[in-house]
């Protein structure tokens, strides 16, 4: 009875009005991924993609669309009437039918691959109808109390508002997290009658109706409380943000990246960091942020969706986002790169320094309070401070390329779309608006005058008036 297929229906309906949002609670985010988006990831390690159905209704449509690309299926609940209606409304699904039926929470992000695998487990050999995943707490007010009977067996779930005082002091709760068979599930799911105060229909009713028909359910304590913690606050939402990065900064550390006061970094799940990388305090790393070895990654800088070859150094206060510095390459402190901005190796780049949609070369260096839009430069090229490639006309952006070797002098202005040629220099203070050619001088400024005692009579004249 191990090989049985398993099917898992993850109930993601509610809108959460507890968090005080107008955000469907599932999208809620924490440890760079949304609630849902946890719970599919633990969930694959017990079923297929093909296999797993999350029950949508608040905001089905960002529901779906958030997490179509993990492949599985949908079911709306178009009137949300208990976790029991939910699951009634997967009935019909496609091969739900046989093997087994995990029931998860899409606000439940902690609850780990092990522990499902370890209630497979115990299901699979107990022969148990249901298996109810529980836990320990000191303070369990609030939460549903497992009753047990001969044997251990799960006997009944009560809520606290029905509890006698003696069930109260039981400290065992109940998840909410099943593993069903399903041809004793259906059945008996459809035989449960809705509450007579809120017309809805349990779960935990579903229990009572097992044992009633001599079936049994079984507990599966585990140790962790956090593991079934639900989500219904940002006060928990931000808790559960700390757990998930606590344990990223801790797996990165375990594998060879110092991390300085990794209490205050950012790291989302995905994010991959090569060993002897150094990551300052405050940092954010983003998304599919992947980091070489032997990288440096200033205080308070911030990287998303963005690549650092080997040895390459991101100072302090930067932004980099989707951009990529070749090895050994330099930005900051206080640099902007975005929109598929990239340096080659070695290319340096300083403090105010902002590259949008633009690829700096290999061993070029643009050190000082530059922008540099839709531009393509060379290797070994020089751009001096104050630089700036006008690249919009009011209605469309143009490009500007800049050749290997080329020098830019202080205070450029680069009308694009123009191109400064290899080898070539533009005169600080140039505003170019014509094409450079190759080791050519270009020089766009008008020629000084001085007018003698003019500064002097300026001022006579302001102190008579």
């Amino acid at each position: 009875m191990t090989n049985q297929p398993v099917s898992v229906v993850i109930l993601a309906a509610g809108l959460g009005t507890r968090m005080k949002s107008g955000l469907a609670k599932v999208l809620h985010r924490a440890g760079g991924a949304c609630l849902l988006e946890h719970v599919l990831r633990a969930s694959h390690s017990i079923a297929p993609p093909e296999r797993t159905t999350a029950v949508i209704g608040h905001q089905a449509g960002q529901v779906r669309a958030m997490v179509e690309g993990y492949g599985i299926r949908f079911q709306v609940q178009a009137e949300q009437r208990g976790t029991g209606h939910a699951l009634l409304c997967c009935a019909e699904t496609a091969g739900i039918g046989e093997g087994r039926v995990v029931v998860l929470y899409g606000d439940c992000p902690l609850i780990s691959p092990a522990t499902l695998q370890r209630l497979m487990e115990q299901h699979a050999v107990s022969g148990a109808a249901a298996t109810v995943i529980t836990t320990h707490l000191k303070d369990p007010t609030g939460y549903g109390r497992i009753v047990r009977g001969a044997g251990g067996r799960v006997e009944g779930i009560v809520e606290e508002k029905a509890a006698s005082e003696e069930q109260k002091g039981i400290t065992e709760i109940n998840s909410g997290i099943y593993c069903f068979e399903a041809r004793l599930l259906w059945p008996h799911l459809a035989a449960v009658e809705p509450n007579p105060a809120s017309g809805e229909i349990y779960l935990t009713d579903l229990v009572a109706n097992l044992n009633e028909s001599g079936h049994v359910t079984l507990p599966l304590p585990i140790d962790d409380p956090n593991e079934i913690l639900g989500i219904n606050t940002r006060v928990e939402l931000a808790y559960v943000d700390r757990i998930f990065r606590g344990r990223k900064a801790r797996e990165l550390m375990l594998a060879g990246v110092t991390i300085e006061k990794p209490e205050t970094v950012t790291i989302d799940l995905d994010v991959e960091v090569g060993r002897d990388t150094l990551i300052g305090p405050f940092v954010q790393l983003l998304g599919a942020t992947r980091l070489g070895e032997e990288c440096v990654v200033g205080a308070c800088s911030i990287l998303e969706n963005s690549e650092l070859a080997r040895g390459a150094r991101v100072h302090a206060f930067s932004s980099v986002v989707d951009s990529r510095l070749g090895e050994g390459a330099e930005a900051g402190p206080y640099a902007r790169l975005r929109m598929g901005a990239e340096a080659g190796a070695g290319a340096q780049i300083g403090n105010f320094v902002e590259l949008k949609k633009t690829s700096l070369g290999a061993g070029s260096k643009a050190m000082h309070l530059a922008y540099l839009g839709d531009s393509t430069i060379g290797e070994r090229a020089n751009i001096g401070a104050g630089t700036i490639t006008c690249n919009y006309d009011g209605r469309k952006k143009h490009p500007t390329a800049i050749g290997d070797g080329a020098f830019v002098g202080s205070n450029s202005t680069l009308v694009a779309p123009v191109e400064i040629g290899a080898g070539s220099y533009v005169a600080a203070g140039s505003v170019i608006t014509k094409h450079v050619p190759s080791d050519a001088l270009g020089i766009g400024r008008s020629h000084q005058t001085n007018k003698a005692d003019w500064a002097r009579a300026r001022r006579e004249k302001n102190r008579q008036s």
